[in-house]
């Protein structure tokens, strides 16, 4: 982002106050917040921080929060979440016919549906969309989740010659226009959920082809069939979207138009907010607890877990468990919430963060208890020479910590190296970098310790686990690789017996805290300021930042 540029902006107000807001005078900007002037209806506009630039908006690739985010407000799956995150029908007319063994999924389109340039959208777009993601080509990391599909995992290894053949065998088929039909490899409890995220979104064909290797890239590469449109995109900036007429449920849909600014400073995003120049903003750090007891503060509960991982092949010394260990105990995850945090989040006892349901109609949390050691450095100084003894070394070359170029992210990276000099004498070298290319180094595998953030993508903890399994290629980036580990989750993986797959899970997850490829640091709780005239807004816990759909200015 241009910091100069845009602390300037937020400081010379009319000029942003113009761009984002569509008018220039204080009384216009207190009328859009929501004053007192009463002639005319407020205008059905709303404007958001977003901290971070997304990547491509193309729902087989895309796998960050920002780019499901603006997905999901483009575009739709069949169904769509509500406020207490169940399933609603979206493109589809009704919740899905499912046959008494769990695994096919009859799901009907409603009439007339249309993309947003009006042409027809039919069921085969959804045919053709998962055979996309699944295509080894297109090298999509959710495609482990679309291979629950029957013959995905056959479609996505396939060889050159063989995927147009495994395409025709995947279990997925148009019926006729408007009649689609799913057929699982096995039940999958939590399905019709899934059908709601941007991996399960449409794709029209043509247009996607068309755009080769910049599809989703700019405001003119995107088309869905959503709330919304996206009319400019420029780039580090600044998203508008503007209402789809020809969305289906567009009588239903009240904002004309929705600004998103990307901002990473949070001292200039609050100043925006502050200055009536935007409607919705992430409070950082210290932030909140001025908003305490105030009508703007919202709190966005979510199963999202912000953790360490080290590279155990990039630098050889995290091959050595006692090291990964070491230094994950040295960290006072509690301080670390305070300081970094502002005491907004939960300092974490294990990866699954709490209220994630086991599988068995429990909070996981509290079937496996605290399963991350604790903050303890004479133990992390014991386990650090211990490992460098079994090393042959004296100590630990120096090394990268790398995160986003957020405030909040280089207050982590702070925090995380004065803990390791204080506590363990190991100098690291911090390395913030904008979030599309710390995505890109992290996918590549080209970090020595990385600082990331995973949300669930459904009520399990499946979505946690499975990414460590020794042959995930897509999320491993540490290429962790436990037999023991990989056991207990492919083995949950088909257990039926819900309180047996339960503890599979839990031992799994004390397996990996054990071995320790990965420190969990803490379980996010995210502080919004909101204008109290917004109503209508979902922050949903899972996958997607906010939720615009049903959003209206009073």
């Amino acid at each position: 982002m241009k910091y100069n540029k845009l602390l300037v902006l937020a400081s010379v107000t009319a000029m942003l106050g113009t761009a984002v807001a569509g008018c220039s005078g204080n009384a216009d900007n207190k009328q859009q917040a929501g004053g007192t002037d009463n002639k005319k209806a407020p205008a059905q506009e709303i404007r958001i921080n977003l901290a971070a630039e997304p990547p491509a908006i193309d729902s087989s690739v895309a796998t960050t929060n920002p780019s499901f985010t603006i997905l999901n407000a483009v575009n739709e799956g069949l169904y769509r979440l509500d406020a207490e995150g169940k399933p609603q029908p979206g493109l589809a007319k009704e919740l899905p016919k499912i046959s008494p063994d769990g695994l096919v999924y009859t799901i009907t389109l409603r009439d007339g549906l249309t993309w947003a340039d009006g042409s027809p959208l039919k069921a085969s777009d959804f045919v053709w969309a998962y055979q996309r993601t699944l295509d080894p080509a297109t090298k999509a990391k959710y495609a482990t989740m679309l291979s629950w599909i029957k013959g995905g995992t056959a479609l996505n290894k396939a060889k050159p010659e063989e995927v147009e053949a495994k395409k025709a065998e995947l279990g997925v088929k148009a019926k006729d226009d408007k009649t689609l039909e799913i057929t699982l490899e096995k039940p999958v409890a939590f399905f019709t959920d899934q059908l709601s995220l941007p991996l399960f979104f449409p794709q029209k064909a043509d247009f996607v082809k068309a755009q080769g290797d910049k599809n989703g890239a700019d405001a003119d590469k995107i088309i869905g069939a959503g709330p919304f449109k996206m009319e400019k995109w420029d780039h580090e900036q600044q998203i508008v979207l503007v209402k789809n007429d020809k969305y289906w449920d567009a009588a239903n849909v009240k904002l004309n138009k929705v600004t998103v600014n990307v901002v990473k400073d949070p001292n200039t995003a609050l100043n925006m907010y502050e200055t009536d120049q935007v409607d919705l903003t992430e409070l950082r750090g210290e932030q909140s607890k001025a908003y305490q007891g105030k009508p703007d503060l919202t709190l966005k509960k979510e199963f999202v877990t912000g953790y360490l991982m080290f590279h155990n092949s990039k630098f050889p010394a995290f091959a050595n468990a006692k090291i990964r260990q070491a230094l994950s105990m040295a960290v006072d995850r509690k301080n670390f919430n305070e300081v970094v945090n502002g005491g907004s989040s939960i300092p974490s006892t294990g990866l699954v963060p709490g209220t994630v349901l086991d599988g068995n109609k429990q909070e996981f949390r509290k079937v496996a208890g605290d399963t991350e050691p604790p903050y303890d450095v004479a133990k992390a100084k014991q386990l650090l020479a211990e490992g460098l003894k079994e090393l042959n070394m004296t100590s630990l070359p120096k090394f990268k910590l790398t995160a986003d170029d957020t405030e909040t992210s280089k207050k982590t990276i702070e925090f995380v190296q004065a803990q390791w000099k204080q506590n363990l004498g190991v100098d690291v070298e911090g390395e913030p970098l904008p979030f599309a290319l710390r995505v890109k180094n992290m996918q590549e595998n080209n970090f020595d310790v990385l600082f990331a953030l995973w949300g669930a993508d459904y009520n399990d903890p499946m979505t946690f686990l499975d990414m460590w399994l020794s042959d995930n290629k897509s999320f491993n980036y540490v290429g962790y690789n436990s037999k023991a580990y990989d056991d207990l989750v492919k083995g949950a993986d088909k257990e039926v017996d819900l309180a047996k797959r339960s503890k599979m899970l839990v031992d799994a997850e004390k397996q990996l805290m054990a071995d320790m490829p990965i420190s969990p640091v803490y379980f996010r709780t995210r502080p919004y300021a909101k204008k109290p005239n917004v109503e209508g807004l979902i922050l949903p816990a899972m996958s997607k930042e906010w939720e615009l759909k049903w959003v209206s200015i009073k």
